[in-house]
């Protein structure tokens, strides 16, 4: 089959299209003909061998982590050939490919209502966002969140699902991108360049952390007493959390398939709607990572396999065969 790949760590330089085998899929698990698949920065970690979970016995690895795919066999009746699905694939498998495998207890159907680009586009992102403010930042309705980076691939999913949950949401952002995250719901958006967040905010509930370094440091000041900060980049200081009384972590997000589905629902009642910032065919998958490490815009970037993948010889049986 045909795919993205990296044979070597590196920069851009060490992503090429290759052939590689069809996946088989094992006892649980569901061959998948991918319809669509998007970027996100662990994809260019990876790449640069900086991801701990992936090193030189797993190469030559081909690279993506969420998708949005059709069954192209499976024997769970569960799941038939032709299902339209997404979701978020264990570290072994990559989704820039003809073909995948995940494990059928992590697949969700796609709601009829959802575009096969928008689900690609919110598994991994999701996740990351429902994860870091519901399971390990604890956020209600009616606390206060400040997201950092309110309008990127995660941000702007989480300034959305914390809105939906009741919670008094303030995002930072970039100065092209206030009036976006106003649109997505935000009671409160600060322009970093014009204004620092620690000298106008107090008594925030839980800081959602999508950058780190400084501005991580800047926002211990801004936690309530019993507060929370959860970052998904930089594991921040227990040290500091104790001695200010609030609590502290860094997490990385899980293929949670209920979760999935309660995102979808969300996305199906017109709660939250996902941006696609960008959307590549197949053949750009480079140009594609060049938009992901040097800036993209608003929301996520998408690379639409179906076209080309459909020109391009099929490994495997096809009905009529």
């Amino acid at each position: 089959m045909h795919a993205l790949l990296i044979r070597r760590f590196g920069g851009p330089e060490v992503v090429e299209f290759a052939e590689t085998s069809v996946p088989e899929p094992r006892a649980g698990e569901v061959l998948l003909k991918v319809e669509a698949a998007s970027l996100n920065p662990v994809d260019y970690k990876i790449r640069g061998g900086k991801y701990p979970l992936v090193k030189d016995d797993k190469l030559p690895y081909v690279l993506g982590r969420d998708f949005c795919a059709t069954v192209a066999h499976s024997d769970d009746p569960a799941w038939p050939a032709g299902t339209l699905v997404h979701g978020l694939l264990e570290i072994e498998h990559g989704s820039f490919a003809q073909y995948t495998v995940a494990r059928a207890d992590e697949l969700v159907r796609v709601p009829g209502t959802i575009d096969r680009l928008v689900a690609a586009a919110v598994p991994l992102a999701g996740l990351t966002a429902w994860q870091g403010l519901f399971d390990h930042g604890g956020l209600q309705a009616g606390q206060r969140v400040l997201i950092h980076a309110g309008a990127g691939g995660v941000g702007h999913l989480a300034v959305q699902f914390a809105k939906a949950r009741g919670a008094h949401v303030i995002t930072t952002v970039s100065p092209d991108d206030v009036a976006f995250a106003h649109s997505l719901g935000a009671d409160e958006v600060i322009d970093y360049k014009a204004e620092r967040f620690e000298n106008k905010l107090r008594d925030i509930d839980l800081v959602y952390d999508l950058i780190g370094d400084d501005t991580q440091e800047r926002s211990w000041s801004v936690l309530k007493k019993g507060g929370t900060l959860v970052s998904t980049v930089q594991e921040p200081s227990r040290e500091k959390a104790a001695a200010i009384g609030v609590r502290a972590m860094r997490y990385t997000a899980e293929s949670k398939a209920d979760q999935l589905r309660e995102i979808d629902a969300l996305i199906e009642s017109g709660k939250v709607r996902p941006q696609i910032a960008r959307q590549f065919a197949y053949g750009e998958a480079k140009a594609a990572f060049e938009a992901l490490e040097h800036g993209h815009g608003s929301g996520k970037l998408v690379l639409d396999m179906a076209g080309v993948i459909a020109s391009l010889p099929d490994p495997i049986y096809k009905p009529g065969d």
